[in-house]
């Protein structure tokens, strides 16, 4: 933030950022608990409400930097084995971007979950190959243009299911970032062929002027 304060030309859309960004309870909020952004809240929330990591389970984080949500599901899934009355569960995290190191978690950093070199070591470090939870809080690279942005994003959820046929368990979970537009029912659509339960969800903590949304299926029908 220091960096980007120094750097930042102060437009009135840039300042307004600025401002919000330092005002915003969930910033301040990871500050205190030590996640290492604020979308952590996004994953507490819906874990709450929905337990969709349980100690025992094994995860797999797409689009893991900067961590924060591999920290919430190695709390969760109890990596570490800090509770000896539940079983451990497994993180793995995956970026294109380098992933500082997490204790209870692994990372393949700088990787292209797209790529079959990348897919093959997801299932080299996966306990038996296969992940009970597929989290995805990916995003491209925004290019400013709406629609072009939303159609971006929708492929990466695709080829993330596409994915999923080879790494998660039968009733196994994916949890997908997704931003609205002209193709977002299509995507629901495809997960609705492949999970029995298909739900939207926005969290509180995403805010109310962002287009993004989460789908959430459960019960994979795969085998």
């Amino acid at each position: 933030l220091h960096t980007t304060v120094k750097f930042l030309r102060k437009t009135g859309t840039e300042q307004r950022w600025l401002e919000r960004h330092l005002k915003d309870p969930f910033v301040k909020a990871s500050k205190q608990q030590h996640y290492r952004c604020r979308s952590a809240f996004k994953l507490l929330e819906i874990d709450d409400k929905f337990c969709v990591l349980r100690p025992g389970l094994s995860v797999l984080d797409c689009g893991a930097a900067p961590g924060a949500w591999s920290q919430v599901a190695v709390e969760r899934v109890n990596a570490l084995g800090a509770d000896a009355a539940v079983p451990s569960g497994f993180v793995l995290g995956v970026d294109l971007l380098r992933v500082s190191p997490l204790e209870g978690a692994v990372f393949l950093s700088q990787a292209d979950i797209t790529h079959p070199s990348t897919l093959r070591a997801i299932q080299s470090q996966l306990p038996l190959g296969k992940a009970d939870v597929i989290l995805s809080d990916m995003a491209p690279n925004a290019t400013g243009i709406k629609e072009l942005d939303h159609q971006k994003l929708i492929r990466l959820c695709l080829g993330l299911l596409d994915i999923s046929q080879s790494v998660l368990k039968p009733k196994g979970t994916m949890l997908c970032k997704f931003w609205d537009g002209s193709e977002a029912r299509v995507l629901q659509s495809r997960l609705k062929e492949h999970f029995q339960e298909v739900r939207t969800i926005k969290p509180q903590a995403s805010r109310k002027d962002s287009a993004e949304s989460y789908h959430l299926a459960r019960l994979y029908r795969g085998k």
